[in-house]
């Protein structure tokens, strides 16, 4: 998954800092290892491209929410978008 944390890095960087860049394509890369084995950079990219919004981090959590929902296994993606789990969402640890 390296690979694809790297490659995707490179492309976010084109469209955000460093720092969301990085934290983007590590979300991505955690979202391909825990859903989708088969996910290729090709994929997100051609999604990102596809959102219908203009800042990156809304692009970005769009991206993972189409994944999950193309993924039957993923029943909350939120630890994988960028904005995570807010303020008024349940705490995922508790239960666990």
């Amino acid at each position: 998954m390296s690979d694809l944390r790297e490659t995707l890095a490179s492309a976010f960087a084109e469209e955000t800092d460093d720092e969301t860049a990085q934290t983007a394509a590590e979300n991505a890369a955690a979202f391909a290892e825990e859903y989708d084995e088969d996910l290729t950079a090709e994929r997100v990219t051609d999604l990102l491209d596809d959102a219908p919004y203009e800042a990156f981090a809304h692009r970005f959590d769009w991206v993972v929410g189409e994944l999950a929902a193309e993924n039957e296994d993923c029943t909350d993606s939120r630890e994988f978008r960028l904005d995570g789990f807010d303020a008024l969402a349940a705490d995922a640890d508790i239960g666990a």
